[in-house]
């Protein structure tokens, strides 16, 4: 990181700035050199903000796949190249898989790499004047979340880390191991000191980075902490205030929430932002969302790629959610094989299912059997007739989700049944606004159990929400389901072993 560069994808500027684009940033080649800026051009400041974004989004296909496999909603697709992934899934670690090394690299190299944007952010401060230096200050609180955020991942998936600060790693590697909770409370502590630079609006309110994190992203990630610290009341305080403000509201569709109409809707607090710019070519800027699609779907626009088939819904969720008398959640959440549905049919409890439990989507894509899963995750599904003409690439300009006010409304109802005070609205109307969404009845006197019956429902193959709540409330016998064995032994993964040899990790 010596000779520093943060790298501006020309796509993601487009995105922001798709009304108003300064005629220097159509000039740009993509990667912005440090060595050769001029710091008093502070309008160029929103640079190394916009590359930390690209940071932030351009995630590897394995991150979000490893980081959610292990909970009891969703499973490993079979019969792949992966047998790691899949053992990954059964609690078998190899401490040798490369999967498990690449997520804890991407992931370090992407929080060394905002901390060198904010460097050049704080190097443009220097010349700024009036409200800019107002903006400086924003900008580097929001790099503080988009860290924090990655450090909350890496930490709930391999526990004891070095918390990265800095864009020197040996400085940071210096001051040792931190346990879970002490970077959960780094965490927490750390967005107490941005909230007070950060835009008091939504995401979707911003005009200068459009979707850009604000401060309620900044509580949303302080309660999620304080949630793992069992800090209840922290974390009844943190959602209370985001409730209390007004602002962010569900969006009445849950099918569509996942797919184009939901984009940067109200309901969103932090989402990753794709894009193919409306256009049937050229530049696009997208997740690889094949790796969770079906293989050799009937697409009702022809021509439109299918998946590798390596993420599917659990047969334990999708019977739990057909008990509760599910069907926009559940209709959105899983495509069905006719595989699937027989394999469902065995069951005598399910021998008869509703008339939609179908192959083929709202949307007319058919999902024809395939070898590795039974079911595809329907959240992470963009129906074809949604593809930007002559895009064919699977999930093509899909957004993806990280936090939404239907976990916010959730993790505060569940604080206020841990004990703590609420300040804002009772736990039965928090959940009660999401069952609403989802066409059931309200509930009265919410147990915990009512909520994490909720969370589980509303919450499903979403970044591993449903595993890290079982660990957390040593809900273990949940995880131990279709031949598993879950011990506490097995809550985080193995150090890499290429990590092991190169840091003082154990």
């Amino acid at each position: 990181m010596k000779n520093t560069k943060f790298i501006i994808i020309v796509g993601l500027i487009l995105m922001f700035f798709a009304t108003a684009c300064d005629s220097k940033l159509d000039e740009r080649d993509g990667i912005f050199e440090a060595s050769s800026t001029d710091y008093s051009k502070t309008e160029n400041m929103v640079l190394p903000m916009l590359g930390s974004y690209e940071r932030i989004y351009s995630r590897g296909w394995e991150d979000f796949p490893l980081l959610s496999l292990r909970g009891d909603d969703v499973n490993a697709g079979g019969l792949g190249d992966q047998q790691d992934y899949t053992e990954t899934d059964l609690f078998n670690y190899n401490k040798d898989y490369w999967m498990y090394n690449s997520v804890w690299q991407n992931m370090h190299r992407d929080m060394i790499d905002i901390n060198a944007n904010i460097n050049e952010i704080l190097k443009f401060k220097e010349y700024a004047t009036g409200d800019e230096i107002a903006l400086a200050d924003q900008y580097v609180a929001e790099s503080k979340v988009l860290r924090a955020w990655l450090q909350f991942q890496l930490s709930r998936t391999w526990g004891k880390l070095f918390i990265i600060q800095t864009n020197s790693p040996a400085d940071d590697i210096a001051n040792g191991l931190k346990t879970k909770e002490e970077i959960m409370q780094y965490i927490s502590d750390l967005m107490d000191e941005a909230i007070p630079d950060l835009a008091d609006m939504r995401p979707n309110e911003r005009t200068d980075i459009r979707g850009g994190v604000t401060k309620y992203t900044a509580l949303a990630l302080k309660a999620m902490a304080n949630l793992e610290l069992k800090d209840y009341q922290k974390v009844a305080d943190a959602t209370g205030q985001i409730i209390n403000s007004n602002k962010f509201e569900l969006f009445d569709d849950y099918y569509e929430l996942f797919k184009k109409p939901g984009k940067l809707s109200d309901e969103s607090l932090f989402e990753f932002q794709y894009s193919d710019y409306g256009t049937s070519a050229g530049n696009s800027f997208n997740y690889l969302n094949a790796f969770f699609g079906p293989q050799g779907w009937t697409p009702a626009i022809s021509g439109a790629a299918d998946g590798w088939g390596f993420y599917e819904p659990s047969m334990k969720y999708i019977k739990f959610m057909l008990t509760r008398g599910e069907v926009v959640r559940l209709q959105t959440s899983v495509m069905f094989t006719n595989r699937g549905i027989d394999e469902l049919n065995n069951d005598p409890l399910f021998a008869t299912l509703p008339a939609w439990v179908t192959n083929t989507t709202p949307d007319g894509d058919v999902i024809n059997d395939y070898a590795r899963a039974k079911f595809a995750s329907g959240k992470n599904y963009l129906p074809s007739n949604q593809l930007t003409n002559g895009r064919t690439d699977y999930g093509s300009g899909k957004n993806m989700h990280v936090i939404r006010y239907a976990e916010v409304l959730l993790m505060y109802a569940e604080a206020l049944k841990q004990g703590a005070t609420g300040n804002a609205i009772t736990a039965d109307a928090a959940v009660n606004l999401v069952r609403q969404r989802a066409g059931l009845n309200n509930i009265t006197g919410v147990t915990l159990q009512n909520v994490m019956d909720e969370k589980y429902a509303e919450l499903a193959m979403e970044w591993g929400v449903r595993y890290f709540d079982m660990v957390r409330l040593n809900m273990y016998n949940e995880l131990s389901y279709d031949g598993r064995t879950f011990t506490e032994s097995k809550v985080f993964l193995p150090y890499p072993q290429a990590q092991v040899d190169a840091l003082p990790l154990e």
